[in-house]
């Protein structure tokens, strides 16, 4: 299987923040676009310890972006380096970012339908 990163169909766009991705089988792989400033805080709260839940594994395309995790450590994961982040974590951008990123299916879907939510209220 194989897709050009611009077919992806969109999941979210709104505010400058774009998720298009797809479901192969169990995993999920997106291309994502978040502005400089974007937190995802405030969007994630609701969830578990108001953290994102779901593990993801990906490259960064363009930008820089900051994590912080549960546990109260942080990085910053800049164009051209891969990342994991395991369950409990947030993020927060102070430039324009796109990656590509993969993630288990259902976790993904329902981090997604969760920020639907967030970003219609």
């Amino acid at each position: 299987m194989k897709m050009r990163k611009t077919d992806l169909p969109a999941a979210i766009r709104q505010n400058g923040i774009a998720f298009n991705g797809v479901d192969w089988g169990e995993m999920n792989v997106s291309n994502i676009h978040l502005p400089a400033g974007a937190d995802a805080a405030p969007l994630l709260e609701g969830l578990e310890q108001d953290h994102c839940q779901c593990p993801h594994w990906g490259m960064v395309l363009k930008g820089s972006i900051r994590v912080d995790y549960q546990d109260g450590a942080s990085e910053t994961v800049h164009a051209g380096e891969v990342y994991h982040w395991p369950a409990g974590h947030t993020v927060s951008t102070s430039e324009d970012y796109e990656a590509i990123e993969f993630s288990p299916a259902d976790q993904m879907r329902e981090v997604l339908n969760h920020l639907k939510r967030k970003l219609a209220a």
